[in-house]
């Protein structure tokens, strides 16, 4: 039988917005990665069946296929097809999905799959620009409220009642987290640096800050509600950044001498309340682990993106899981959340962190714009 094996997983630093990687269009920050994933798995691209390409706000420089135009800004074949993909902040989990299924299926022998997104340049909401995007159908069954992330995310701190403290406690913890992997180069195997046309070399994740305290962040105020509990210093950053995997079978990577790193175990998807619309990492990944007959305590690491803190503690309340093995190295709060290229960051984190780690099992999801998630199994082969 057929399976889906990744081969090579490289992403950029993540530059803060209107920090180092402002000023490059996204069409040449995806371009950067393909060439690097290229590079260091020595395969050769006119080889690649198709590249499915996340992109979350794919208007101004970030539509018209951005896939197709990164795909020729690399240099890469004409022949090679390319596609881009919305699943909302897991657009690029979504995208290294669709690269499995199709390798799975036989429909391609070499995918890649990744994704964008340059919120610097094309901010946040850019798609919609003050019109309806729900439509009388939508309004009439959720009594005309309009979905947000951040109302969504106080929802859930009620539910669960989580206070400001935790919060920030855990806001915290990935700082320091992430601080950690960084001085011990835990980052460096799986980072490409950008050369910008000026000369300076982006080679580190920009979001990272050190020395934060609990009062530092009591005086930080909320972001959504007056009396609420979330603020921009236990959410993710706004970020600049692209990431890019390559799959293909065992038996392809065996041809042509390639070292498989880790299997696309089980991937699946679920989908929960639109409204509070952050919690369906929760049923997600019951699903993936029913599917794949695991425990919760077979997973050696847990990537569950911080779009909120509210979300992954949320997610572990209701798993069991041990937090120790929870974004080992730091998440989006310290590191940043670039939309369309943050499930592929994310992957690559967890691989790299099983494959340094002997861990056998990693999962991976992520909470999506609409109530759905993604849910990944890897296996370290």
């Amino acid at each position: 039988m057929r399976d889906a094996v990744i081969v090579e997983a490289v992403r950029t630093p993540v530059g803060k917005r209107n920090g180092g990687l402002s000023g490059v269009h996204p069409v040449d920050l995806s371009a950067s990665i393909l060439t690097a994933l290229a590079t260091r798995s020595g395969v050769d691209p006119a080889e690649v069946d198709d590249v499915i390409w996340g992109c979350v706000m794919q208007v101004a420089e970030q539509s018209l296929n951005l896939a197709r135009t990164s795909v020729l800004a690399a240099g890469w074949p004409e022949s090679v097809p390319a596609t881009t993909v919305d699943r909302q902040c897991g657009s690029s989990q979504q995208a290294v999905h669709s690269a499995a299924a199709g390798v799975i299926s036989g429909q391609y022998e070499f995918a890649v799959a990744g994704g964008v997104e340059s919120m610097s340049r094309v901010p946040m909401f850019s798609s919609v620009q003050g019109a309806d995007a729900f439509g009388a159908g939508f309004r009439a069954r959720y009594n005309d409220i309009t979905p947000s992330q951040g109302d969504g995310a106080e929802l859930i701190a009620q539910r669960w009642n989580l206070s400001r403290t935790q919060l920030d406690e855990f806001a915290l913890g990935s700082h320091s987290k992430a601080a950690a992997a960084q001085d011990a180069g835990r980052f460096d195997q799986e980072i490409a640096a950008f050369l910008r046309e000026d000369g300076v070399t982006i080679s580190a994740d920009e979001g990272v800050r050190r020395g934060g305290t609990i009062e530092s962040m009591a005086g930080i105020r909320t972001a959504f509600k007056d009396d609420g509990v979330l603020t921009a210093g236990n959410s993710s950053q706004m970020s600049d950044a692209a990431s890019a995997l390559l799959i293909t079978t065992s038996e392809n990577a065996s041809k042509m001498g390639l070292k498989p790193i880790v299997r696309i175990h089980t991937a699946v998807l679920a989908a929960d309340d639109p409204i509070m619309m952050l919690t369906a990492p929760i049923p997600a990944t019951k699903k993936a682990l029913d599917r794949a007959g695991l425990s919760i305590d077979d997973i050696g690491a847990f990537e569950i993106n911080e779009a909120f803190a509210s979300v992954p503690l949320a997610w572990l309340a209701e798993t069991g899981a041990d937090p120790a093995k929870l974004n080992p190295n730091g998440g989006a709060i310290a590191l940043g959340h670039p939309l369309g290229g943050s499930g592929g960051r994310i992957m690559t984190t967890l691989i790299h962190h099983m494959q340094a780690n002997g861990i056998r099992y990693g999962l991976q999801s992520m909470c999506e714009g609409g109530g759905q998630a993604n849910a990944t199994i890897l296996e370290l082969l």
